[in-house]
């Protein structure tokens, strides 16, 4: 079965500072794939270029064979801040994603009610974001990628800003939506025990220029839940994980812009 996502080649500089370097990686339907490495080695990059939100300087994205030359509704994208607008209401939110799809008033408030529910804030509809706890806004953004049915969602350190339990709990609704509607999922974290807990494989990329280091299938049954973490597999995979990011930390090179000032443009190579 061919990928559902292939990434052949890519290459990314900002200026004098190289930001990508070769990358191959093939994504498979319904796969959940976490991106793992050091800051700046380009994880965000990479992910913003399989959302169309930027061009690799060479090589190309295939999406169902086809390249990607921008955004799609075929992709959802969830960022670490919510990015909520701030004059409409958690379902105000939701249904601004789904203008321009070929429904009703009345459909769409329906659909964003459902997906509203799905991420476990039934009764929350009409709450403002400045209402909501980060954990919350999450959820809306959450709901706001998923209501228009992409294939893939791309989510960038999208817990990394929640505390500790508020975190776990987001990683279980996640796991249990993507159980249930099976998508394909790339997902950027620092966590190492966080991307071992959601994740099919994981994916190591090497300092910057980021390149693909490894990639580590991960063996535990699912459905998974917390309980998980004290099995002595699950703490094998996170050590093993980490000892190879470390390695790859300690013989990286110099980060590039500490050394060349900032890239000509702005941008977030995570």
């Amino acid at each position: 079965m061919a990928p559902k996502v292939e990434i052949q080649a890519v290459a990314k500089r900002f200026g004098a500072v190289e930001a990508l370097a070769q990358i191959d990686l093939d994504l498979q339907a319904n796969e959940f794939v976490s991106l793992v490495g050091v800051s700046g080695c380009g994880k965000s990059t990479l992910l913003s270029i399989i959302a169309g939100l930027q061009r690799p300087s060479q090589g190309q994205v295939l999406v169902d064979g086809q390249p990607v030359e921008g955004p799609g509704r075929d992709r959802g994208v969830v960022f670490q801040t919510a990015t909520l607008l701030p004059w409409l209401t958690a379902q105000g939110n939701v249904e601004f994603a789904l203008r321009g799809e070929p429904m009703g008033r009345a459909e769409r408030r329906q659909v964003a009610r459902e997906h509203l529910a799905l991420v476990g804030l039934t009764g929350f509809e009409e709450a403002w974001p400045a209402q909501l706890s980060g954990g919350m806004q999450q959820r809306v953004a959450l709901a706001r990628s998923l209501c228009y049915r992409p294939q893939i969602l791309l989510m960038d350190e999208p817990f990394g800003a929640l505390d500790a339990l508020t975190r776990h709990d987001m990683q279980e609704l996640l796991t249990g939506i993507w159980e249930t509607h099976r998508l394909t999922v790339l997902f950027v974290t620092h966590d190492i025990e966080e991307a071992v807990f959601i994740s099919d494989r994981v994916v190591v990329m090497t300092p910057r220029p980021g390149r693909i280091e490894s990639a580590r299938v991960i063996d535990l049954a699912r459905p998974r839940k917390p309980e998980i973490q004290s099995d002595p597999r699950f703490h094998e995979l996170a050590d093993s994980l980490l000892r190879g990011i470390r390695q790859q930390s300690q013989s990286g090179q110099p980060d590039q812009l500490s050394q060349t000032g900032q890239p000509d443009q702005p941008d977030r190579t995570g």
